[in-house]
């Protein structure tokens, strides 16, 4: 697969990721929901003052974010660069009920932090699920041929 629907694969995978682990210099790597933003090239977060990954995004640092998701039949190691910013309007553009949830004070709590990672490389497996994998798994095993699962590959944003 070339690059560019490689690309495209991974944007399109992403939006249906509920968590990953983001884990930036020297940081300890947490659990983030990842809000992606294709045309941006960013993966935006909301966290909390003092946290591993606003301490991450305060170094302006490398970064990593991992994903293992079955459900979206999709499995992702991205590095790029994390970085704190204050865009209220894309803060309220992205914030949810599920991140109010972590905030007492809601939108509006001193300690809400937006995070932007701008992925520059990463590499990603996209699967098939359900009965198309198990119709490869048992195929593979009639015929001794590795079974056709999905798209794997390294790709540069």
């Amino acid at each position: 697969m070339a690059d560019t629907e490689l690309k495209q694969e991974f944007w399109s995978r992403l939006d249906d990721v509920r968590a990953g682990l983001l884990a930036g210099d020297g940081e300890r790597p947490v659990p983030m929901s990842p809000m992606p933003e294709k045309d941006a090239n960013a993966i935006w977060f909301i966290t909390a003052a003092g946290s591993a990954a606003d301490r991450a995004a305060k170094s302006g640092g490398e970064a990593s974010f991992h994903v293992a998701d079955p459900r979206a039949n999709f499995y992702a190691n991205v590095f790029g660069k994390l970085e704190e910013t204050n865009d209220a309007a894309k803060l309220d553009e992205l914030w949810s009920a599920m991140a109010a949830a972590w905030f007492p004070d809601g939108r509006d709590d001193d300690a809400v932090r937006l995070v932007k990672f701008t992925p520059h490389e990463g590499e990603i497996w996209a699967t098939e699920g359900g009965a198309a994998y198990l119709y490869e798994i048992a195929k593979a095993n009639v015929t001794d041929k590795t079974p056709d699962v999905g798209v794997h590959g390294r790709v540069v944003f």
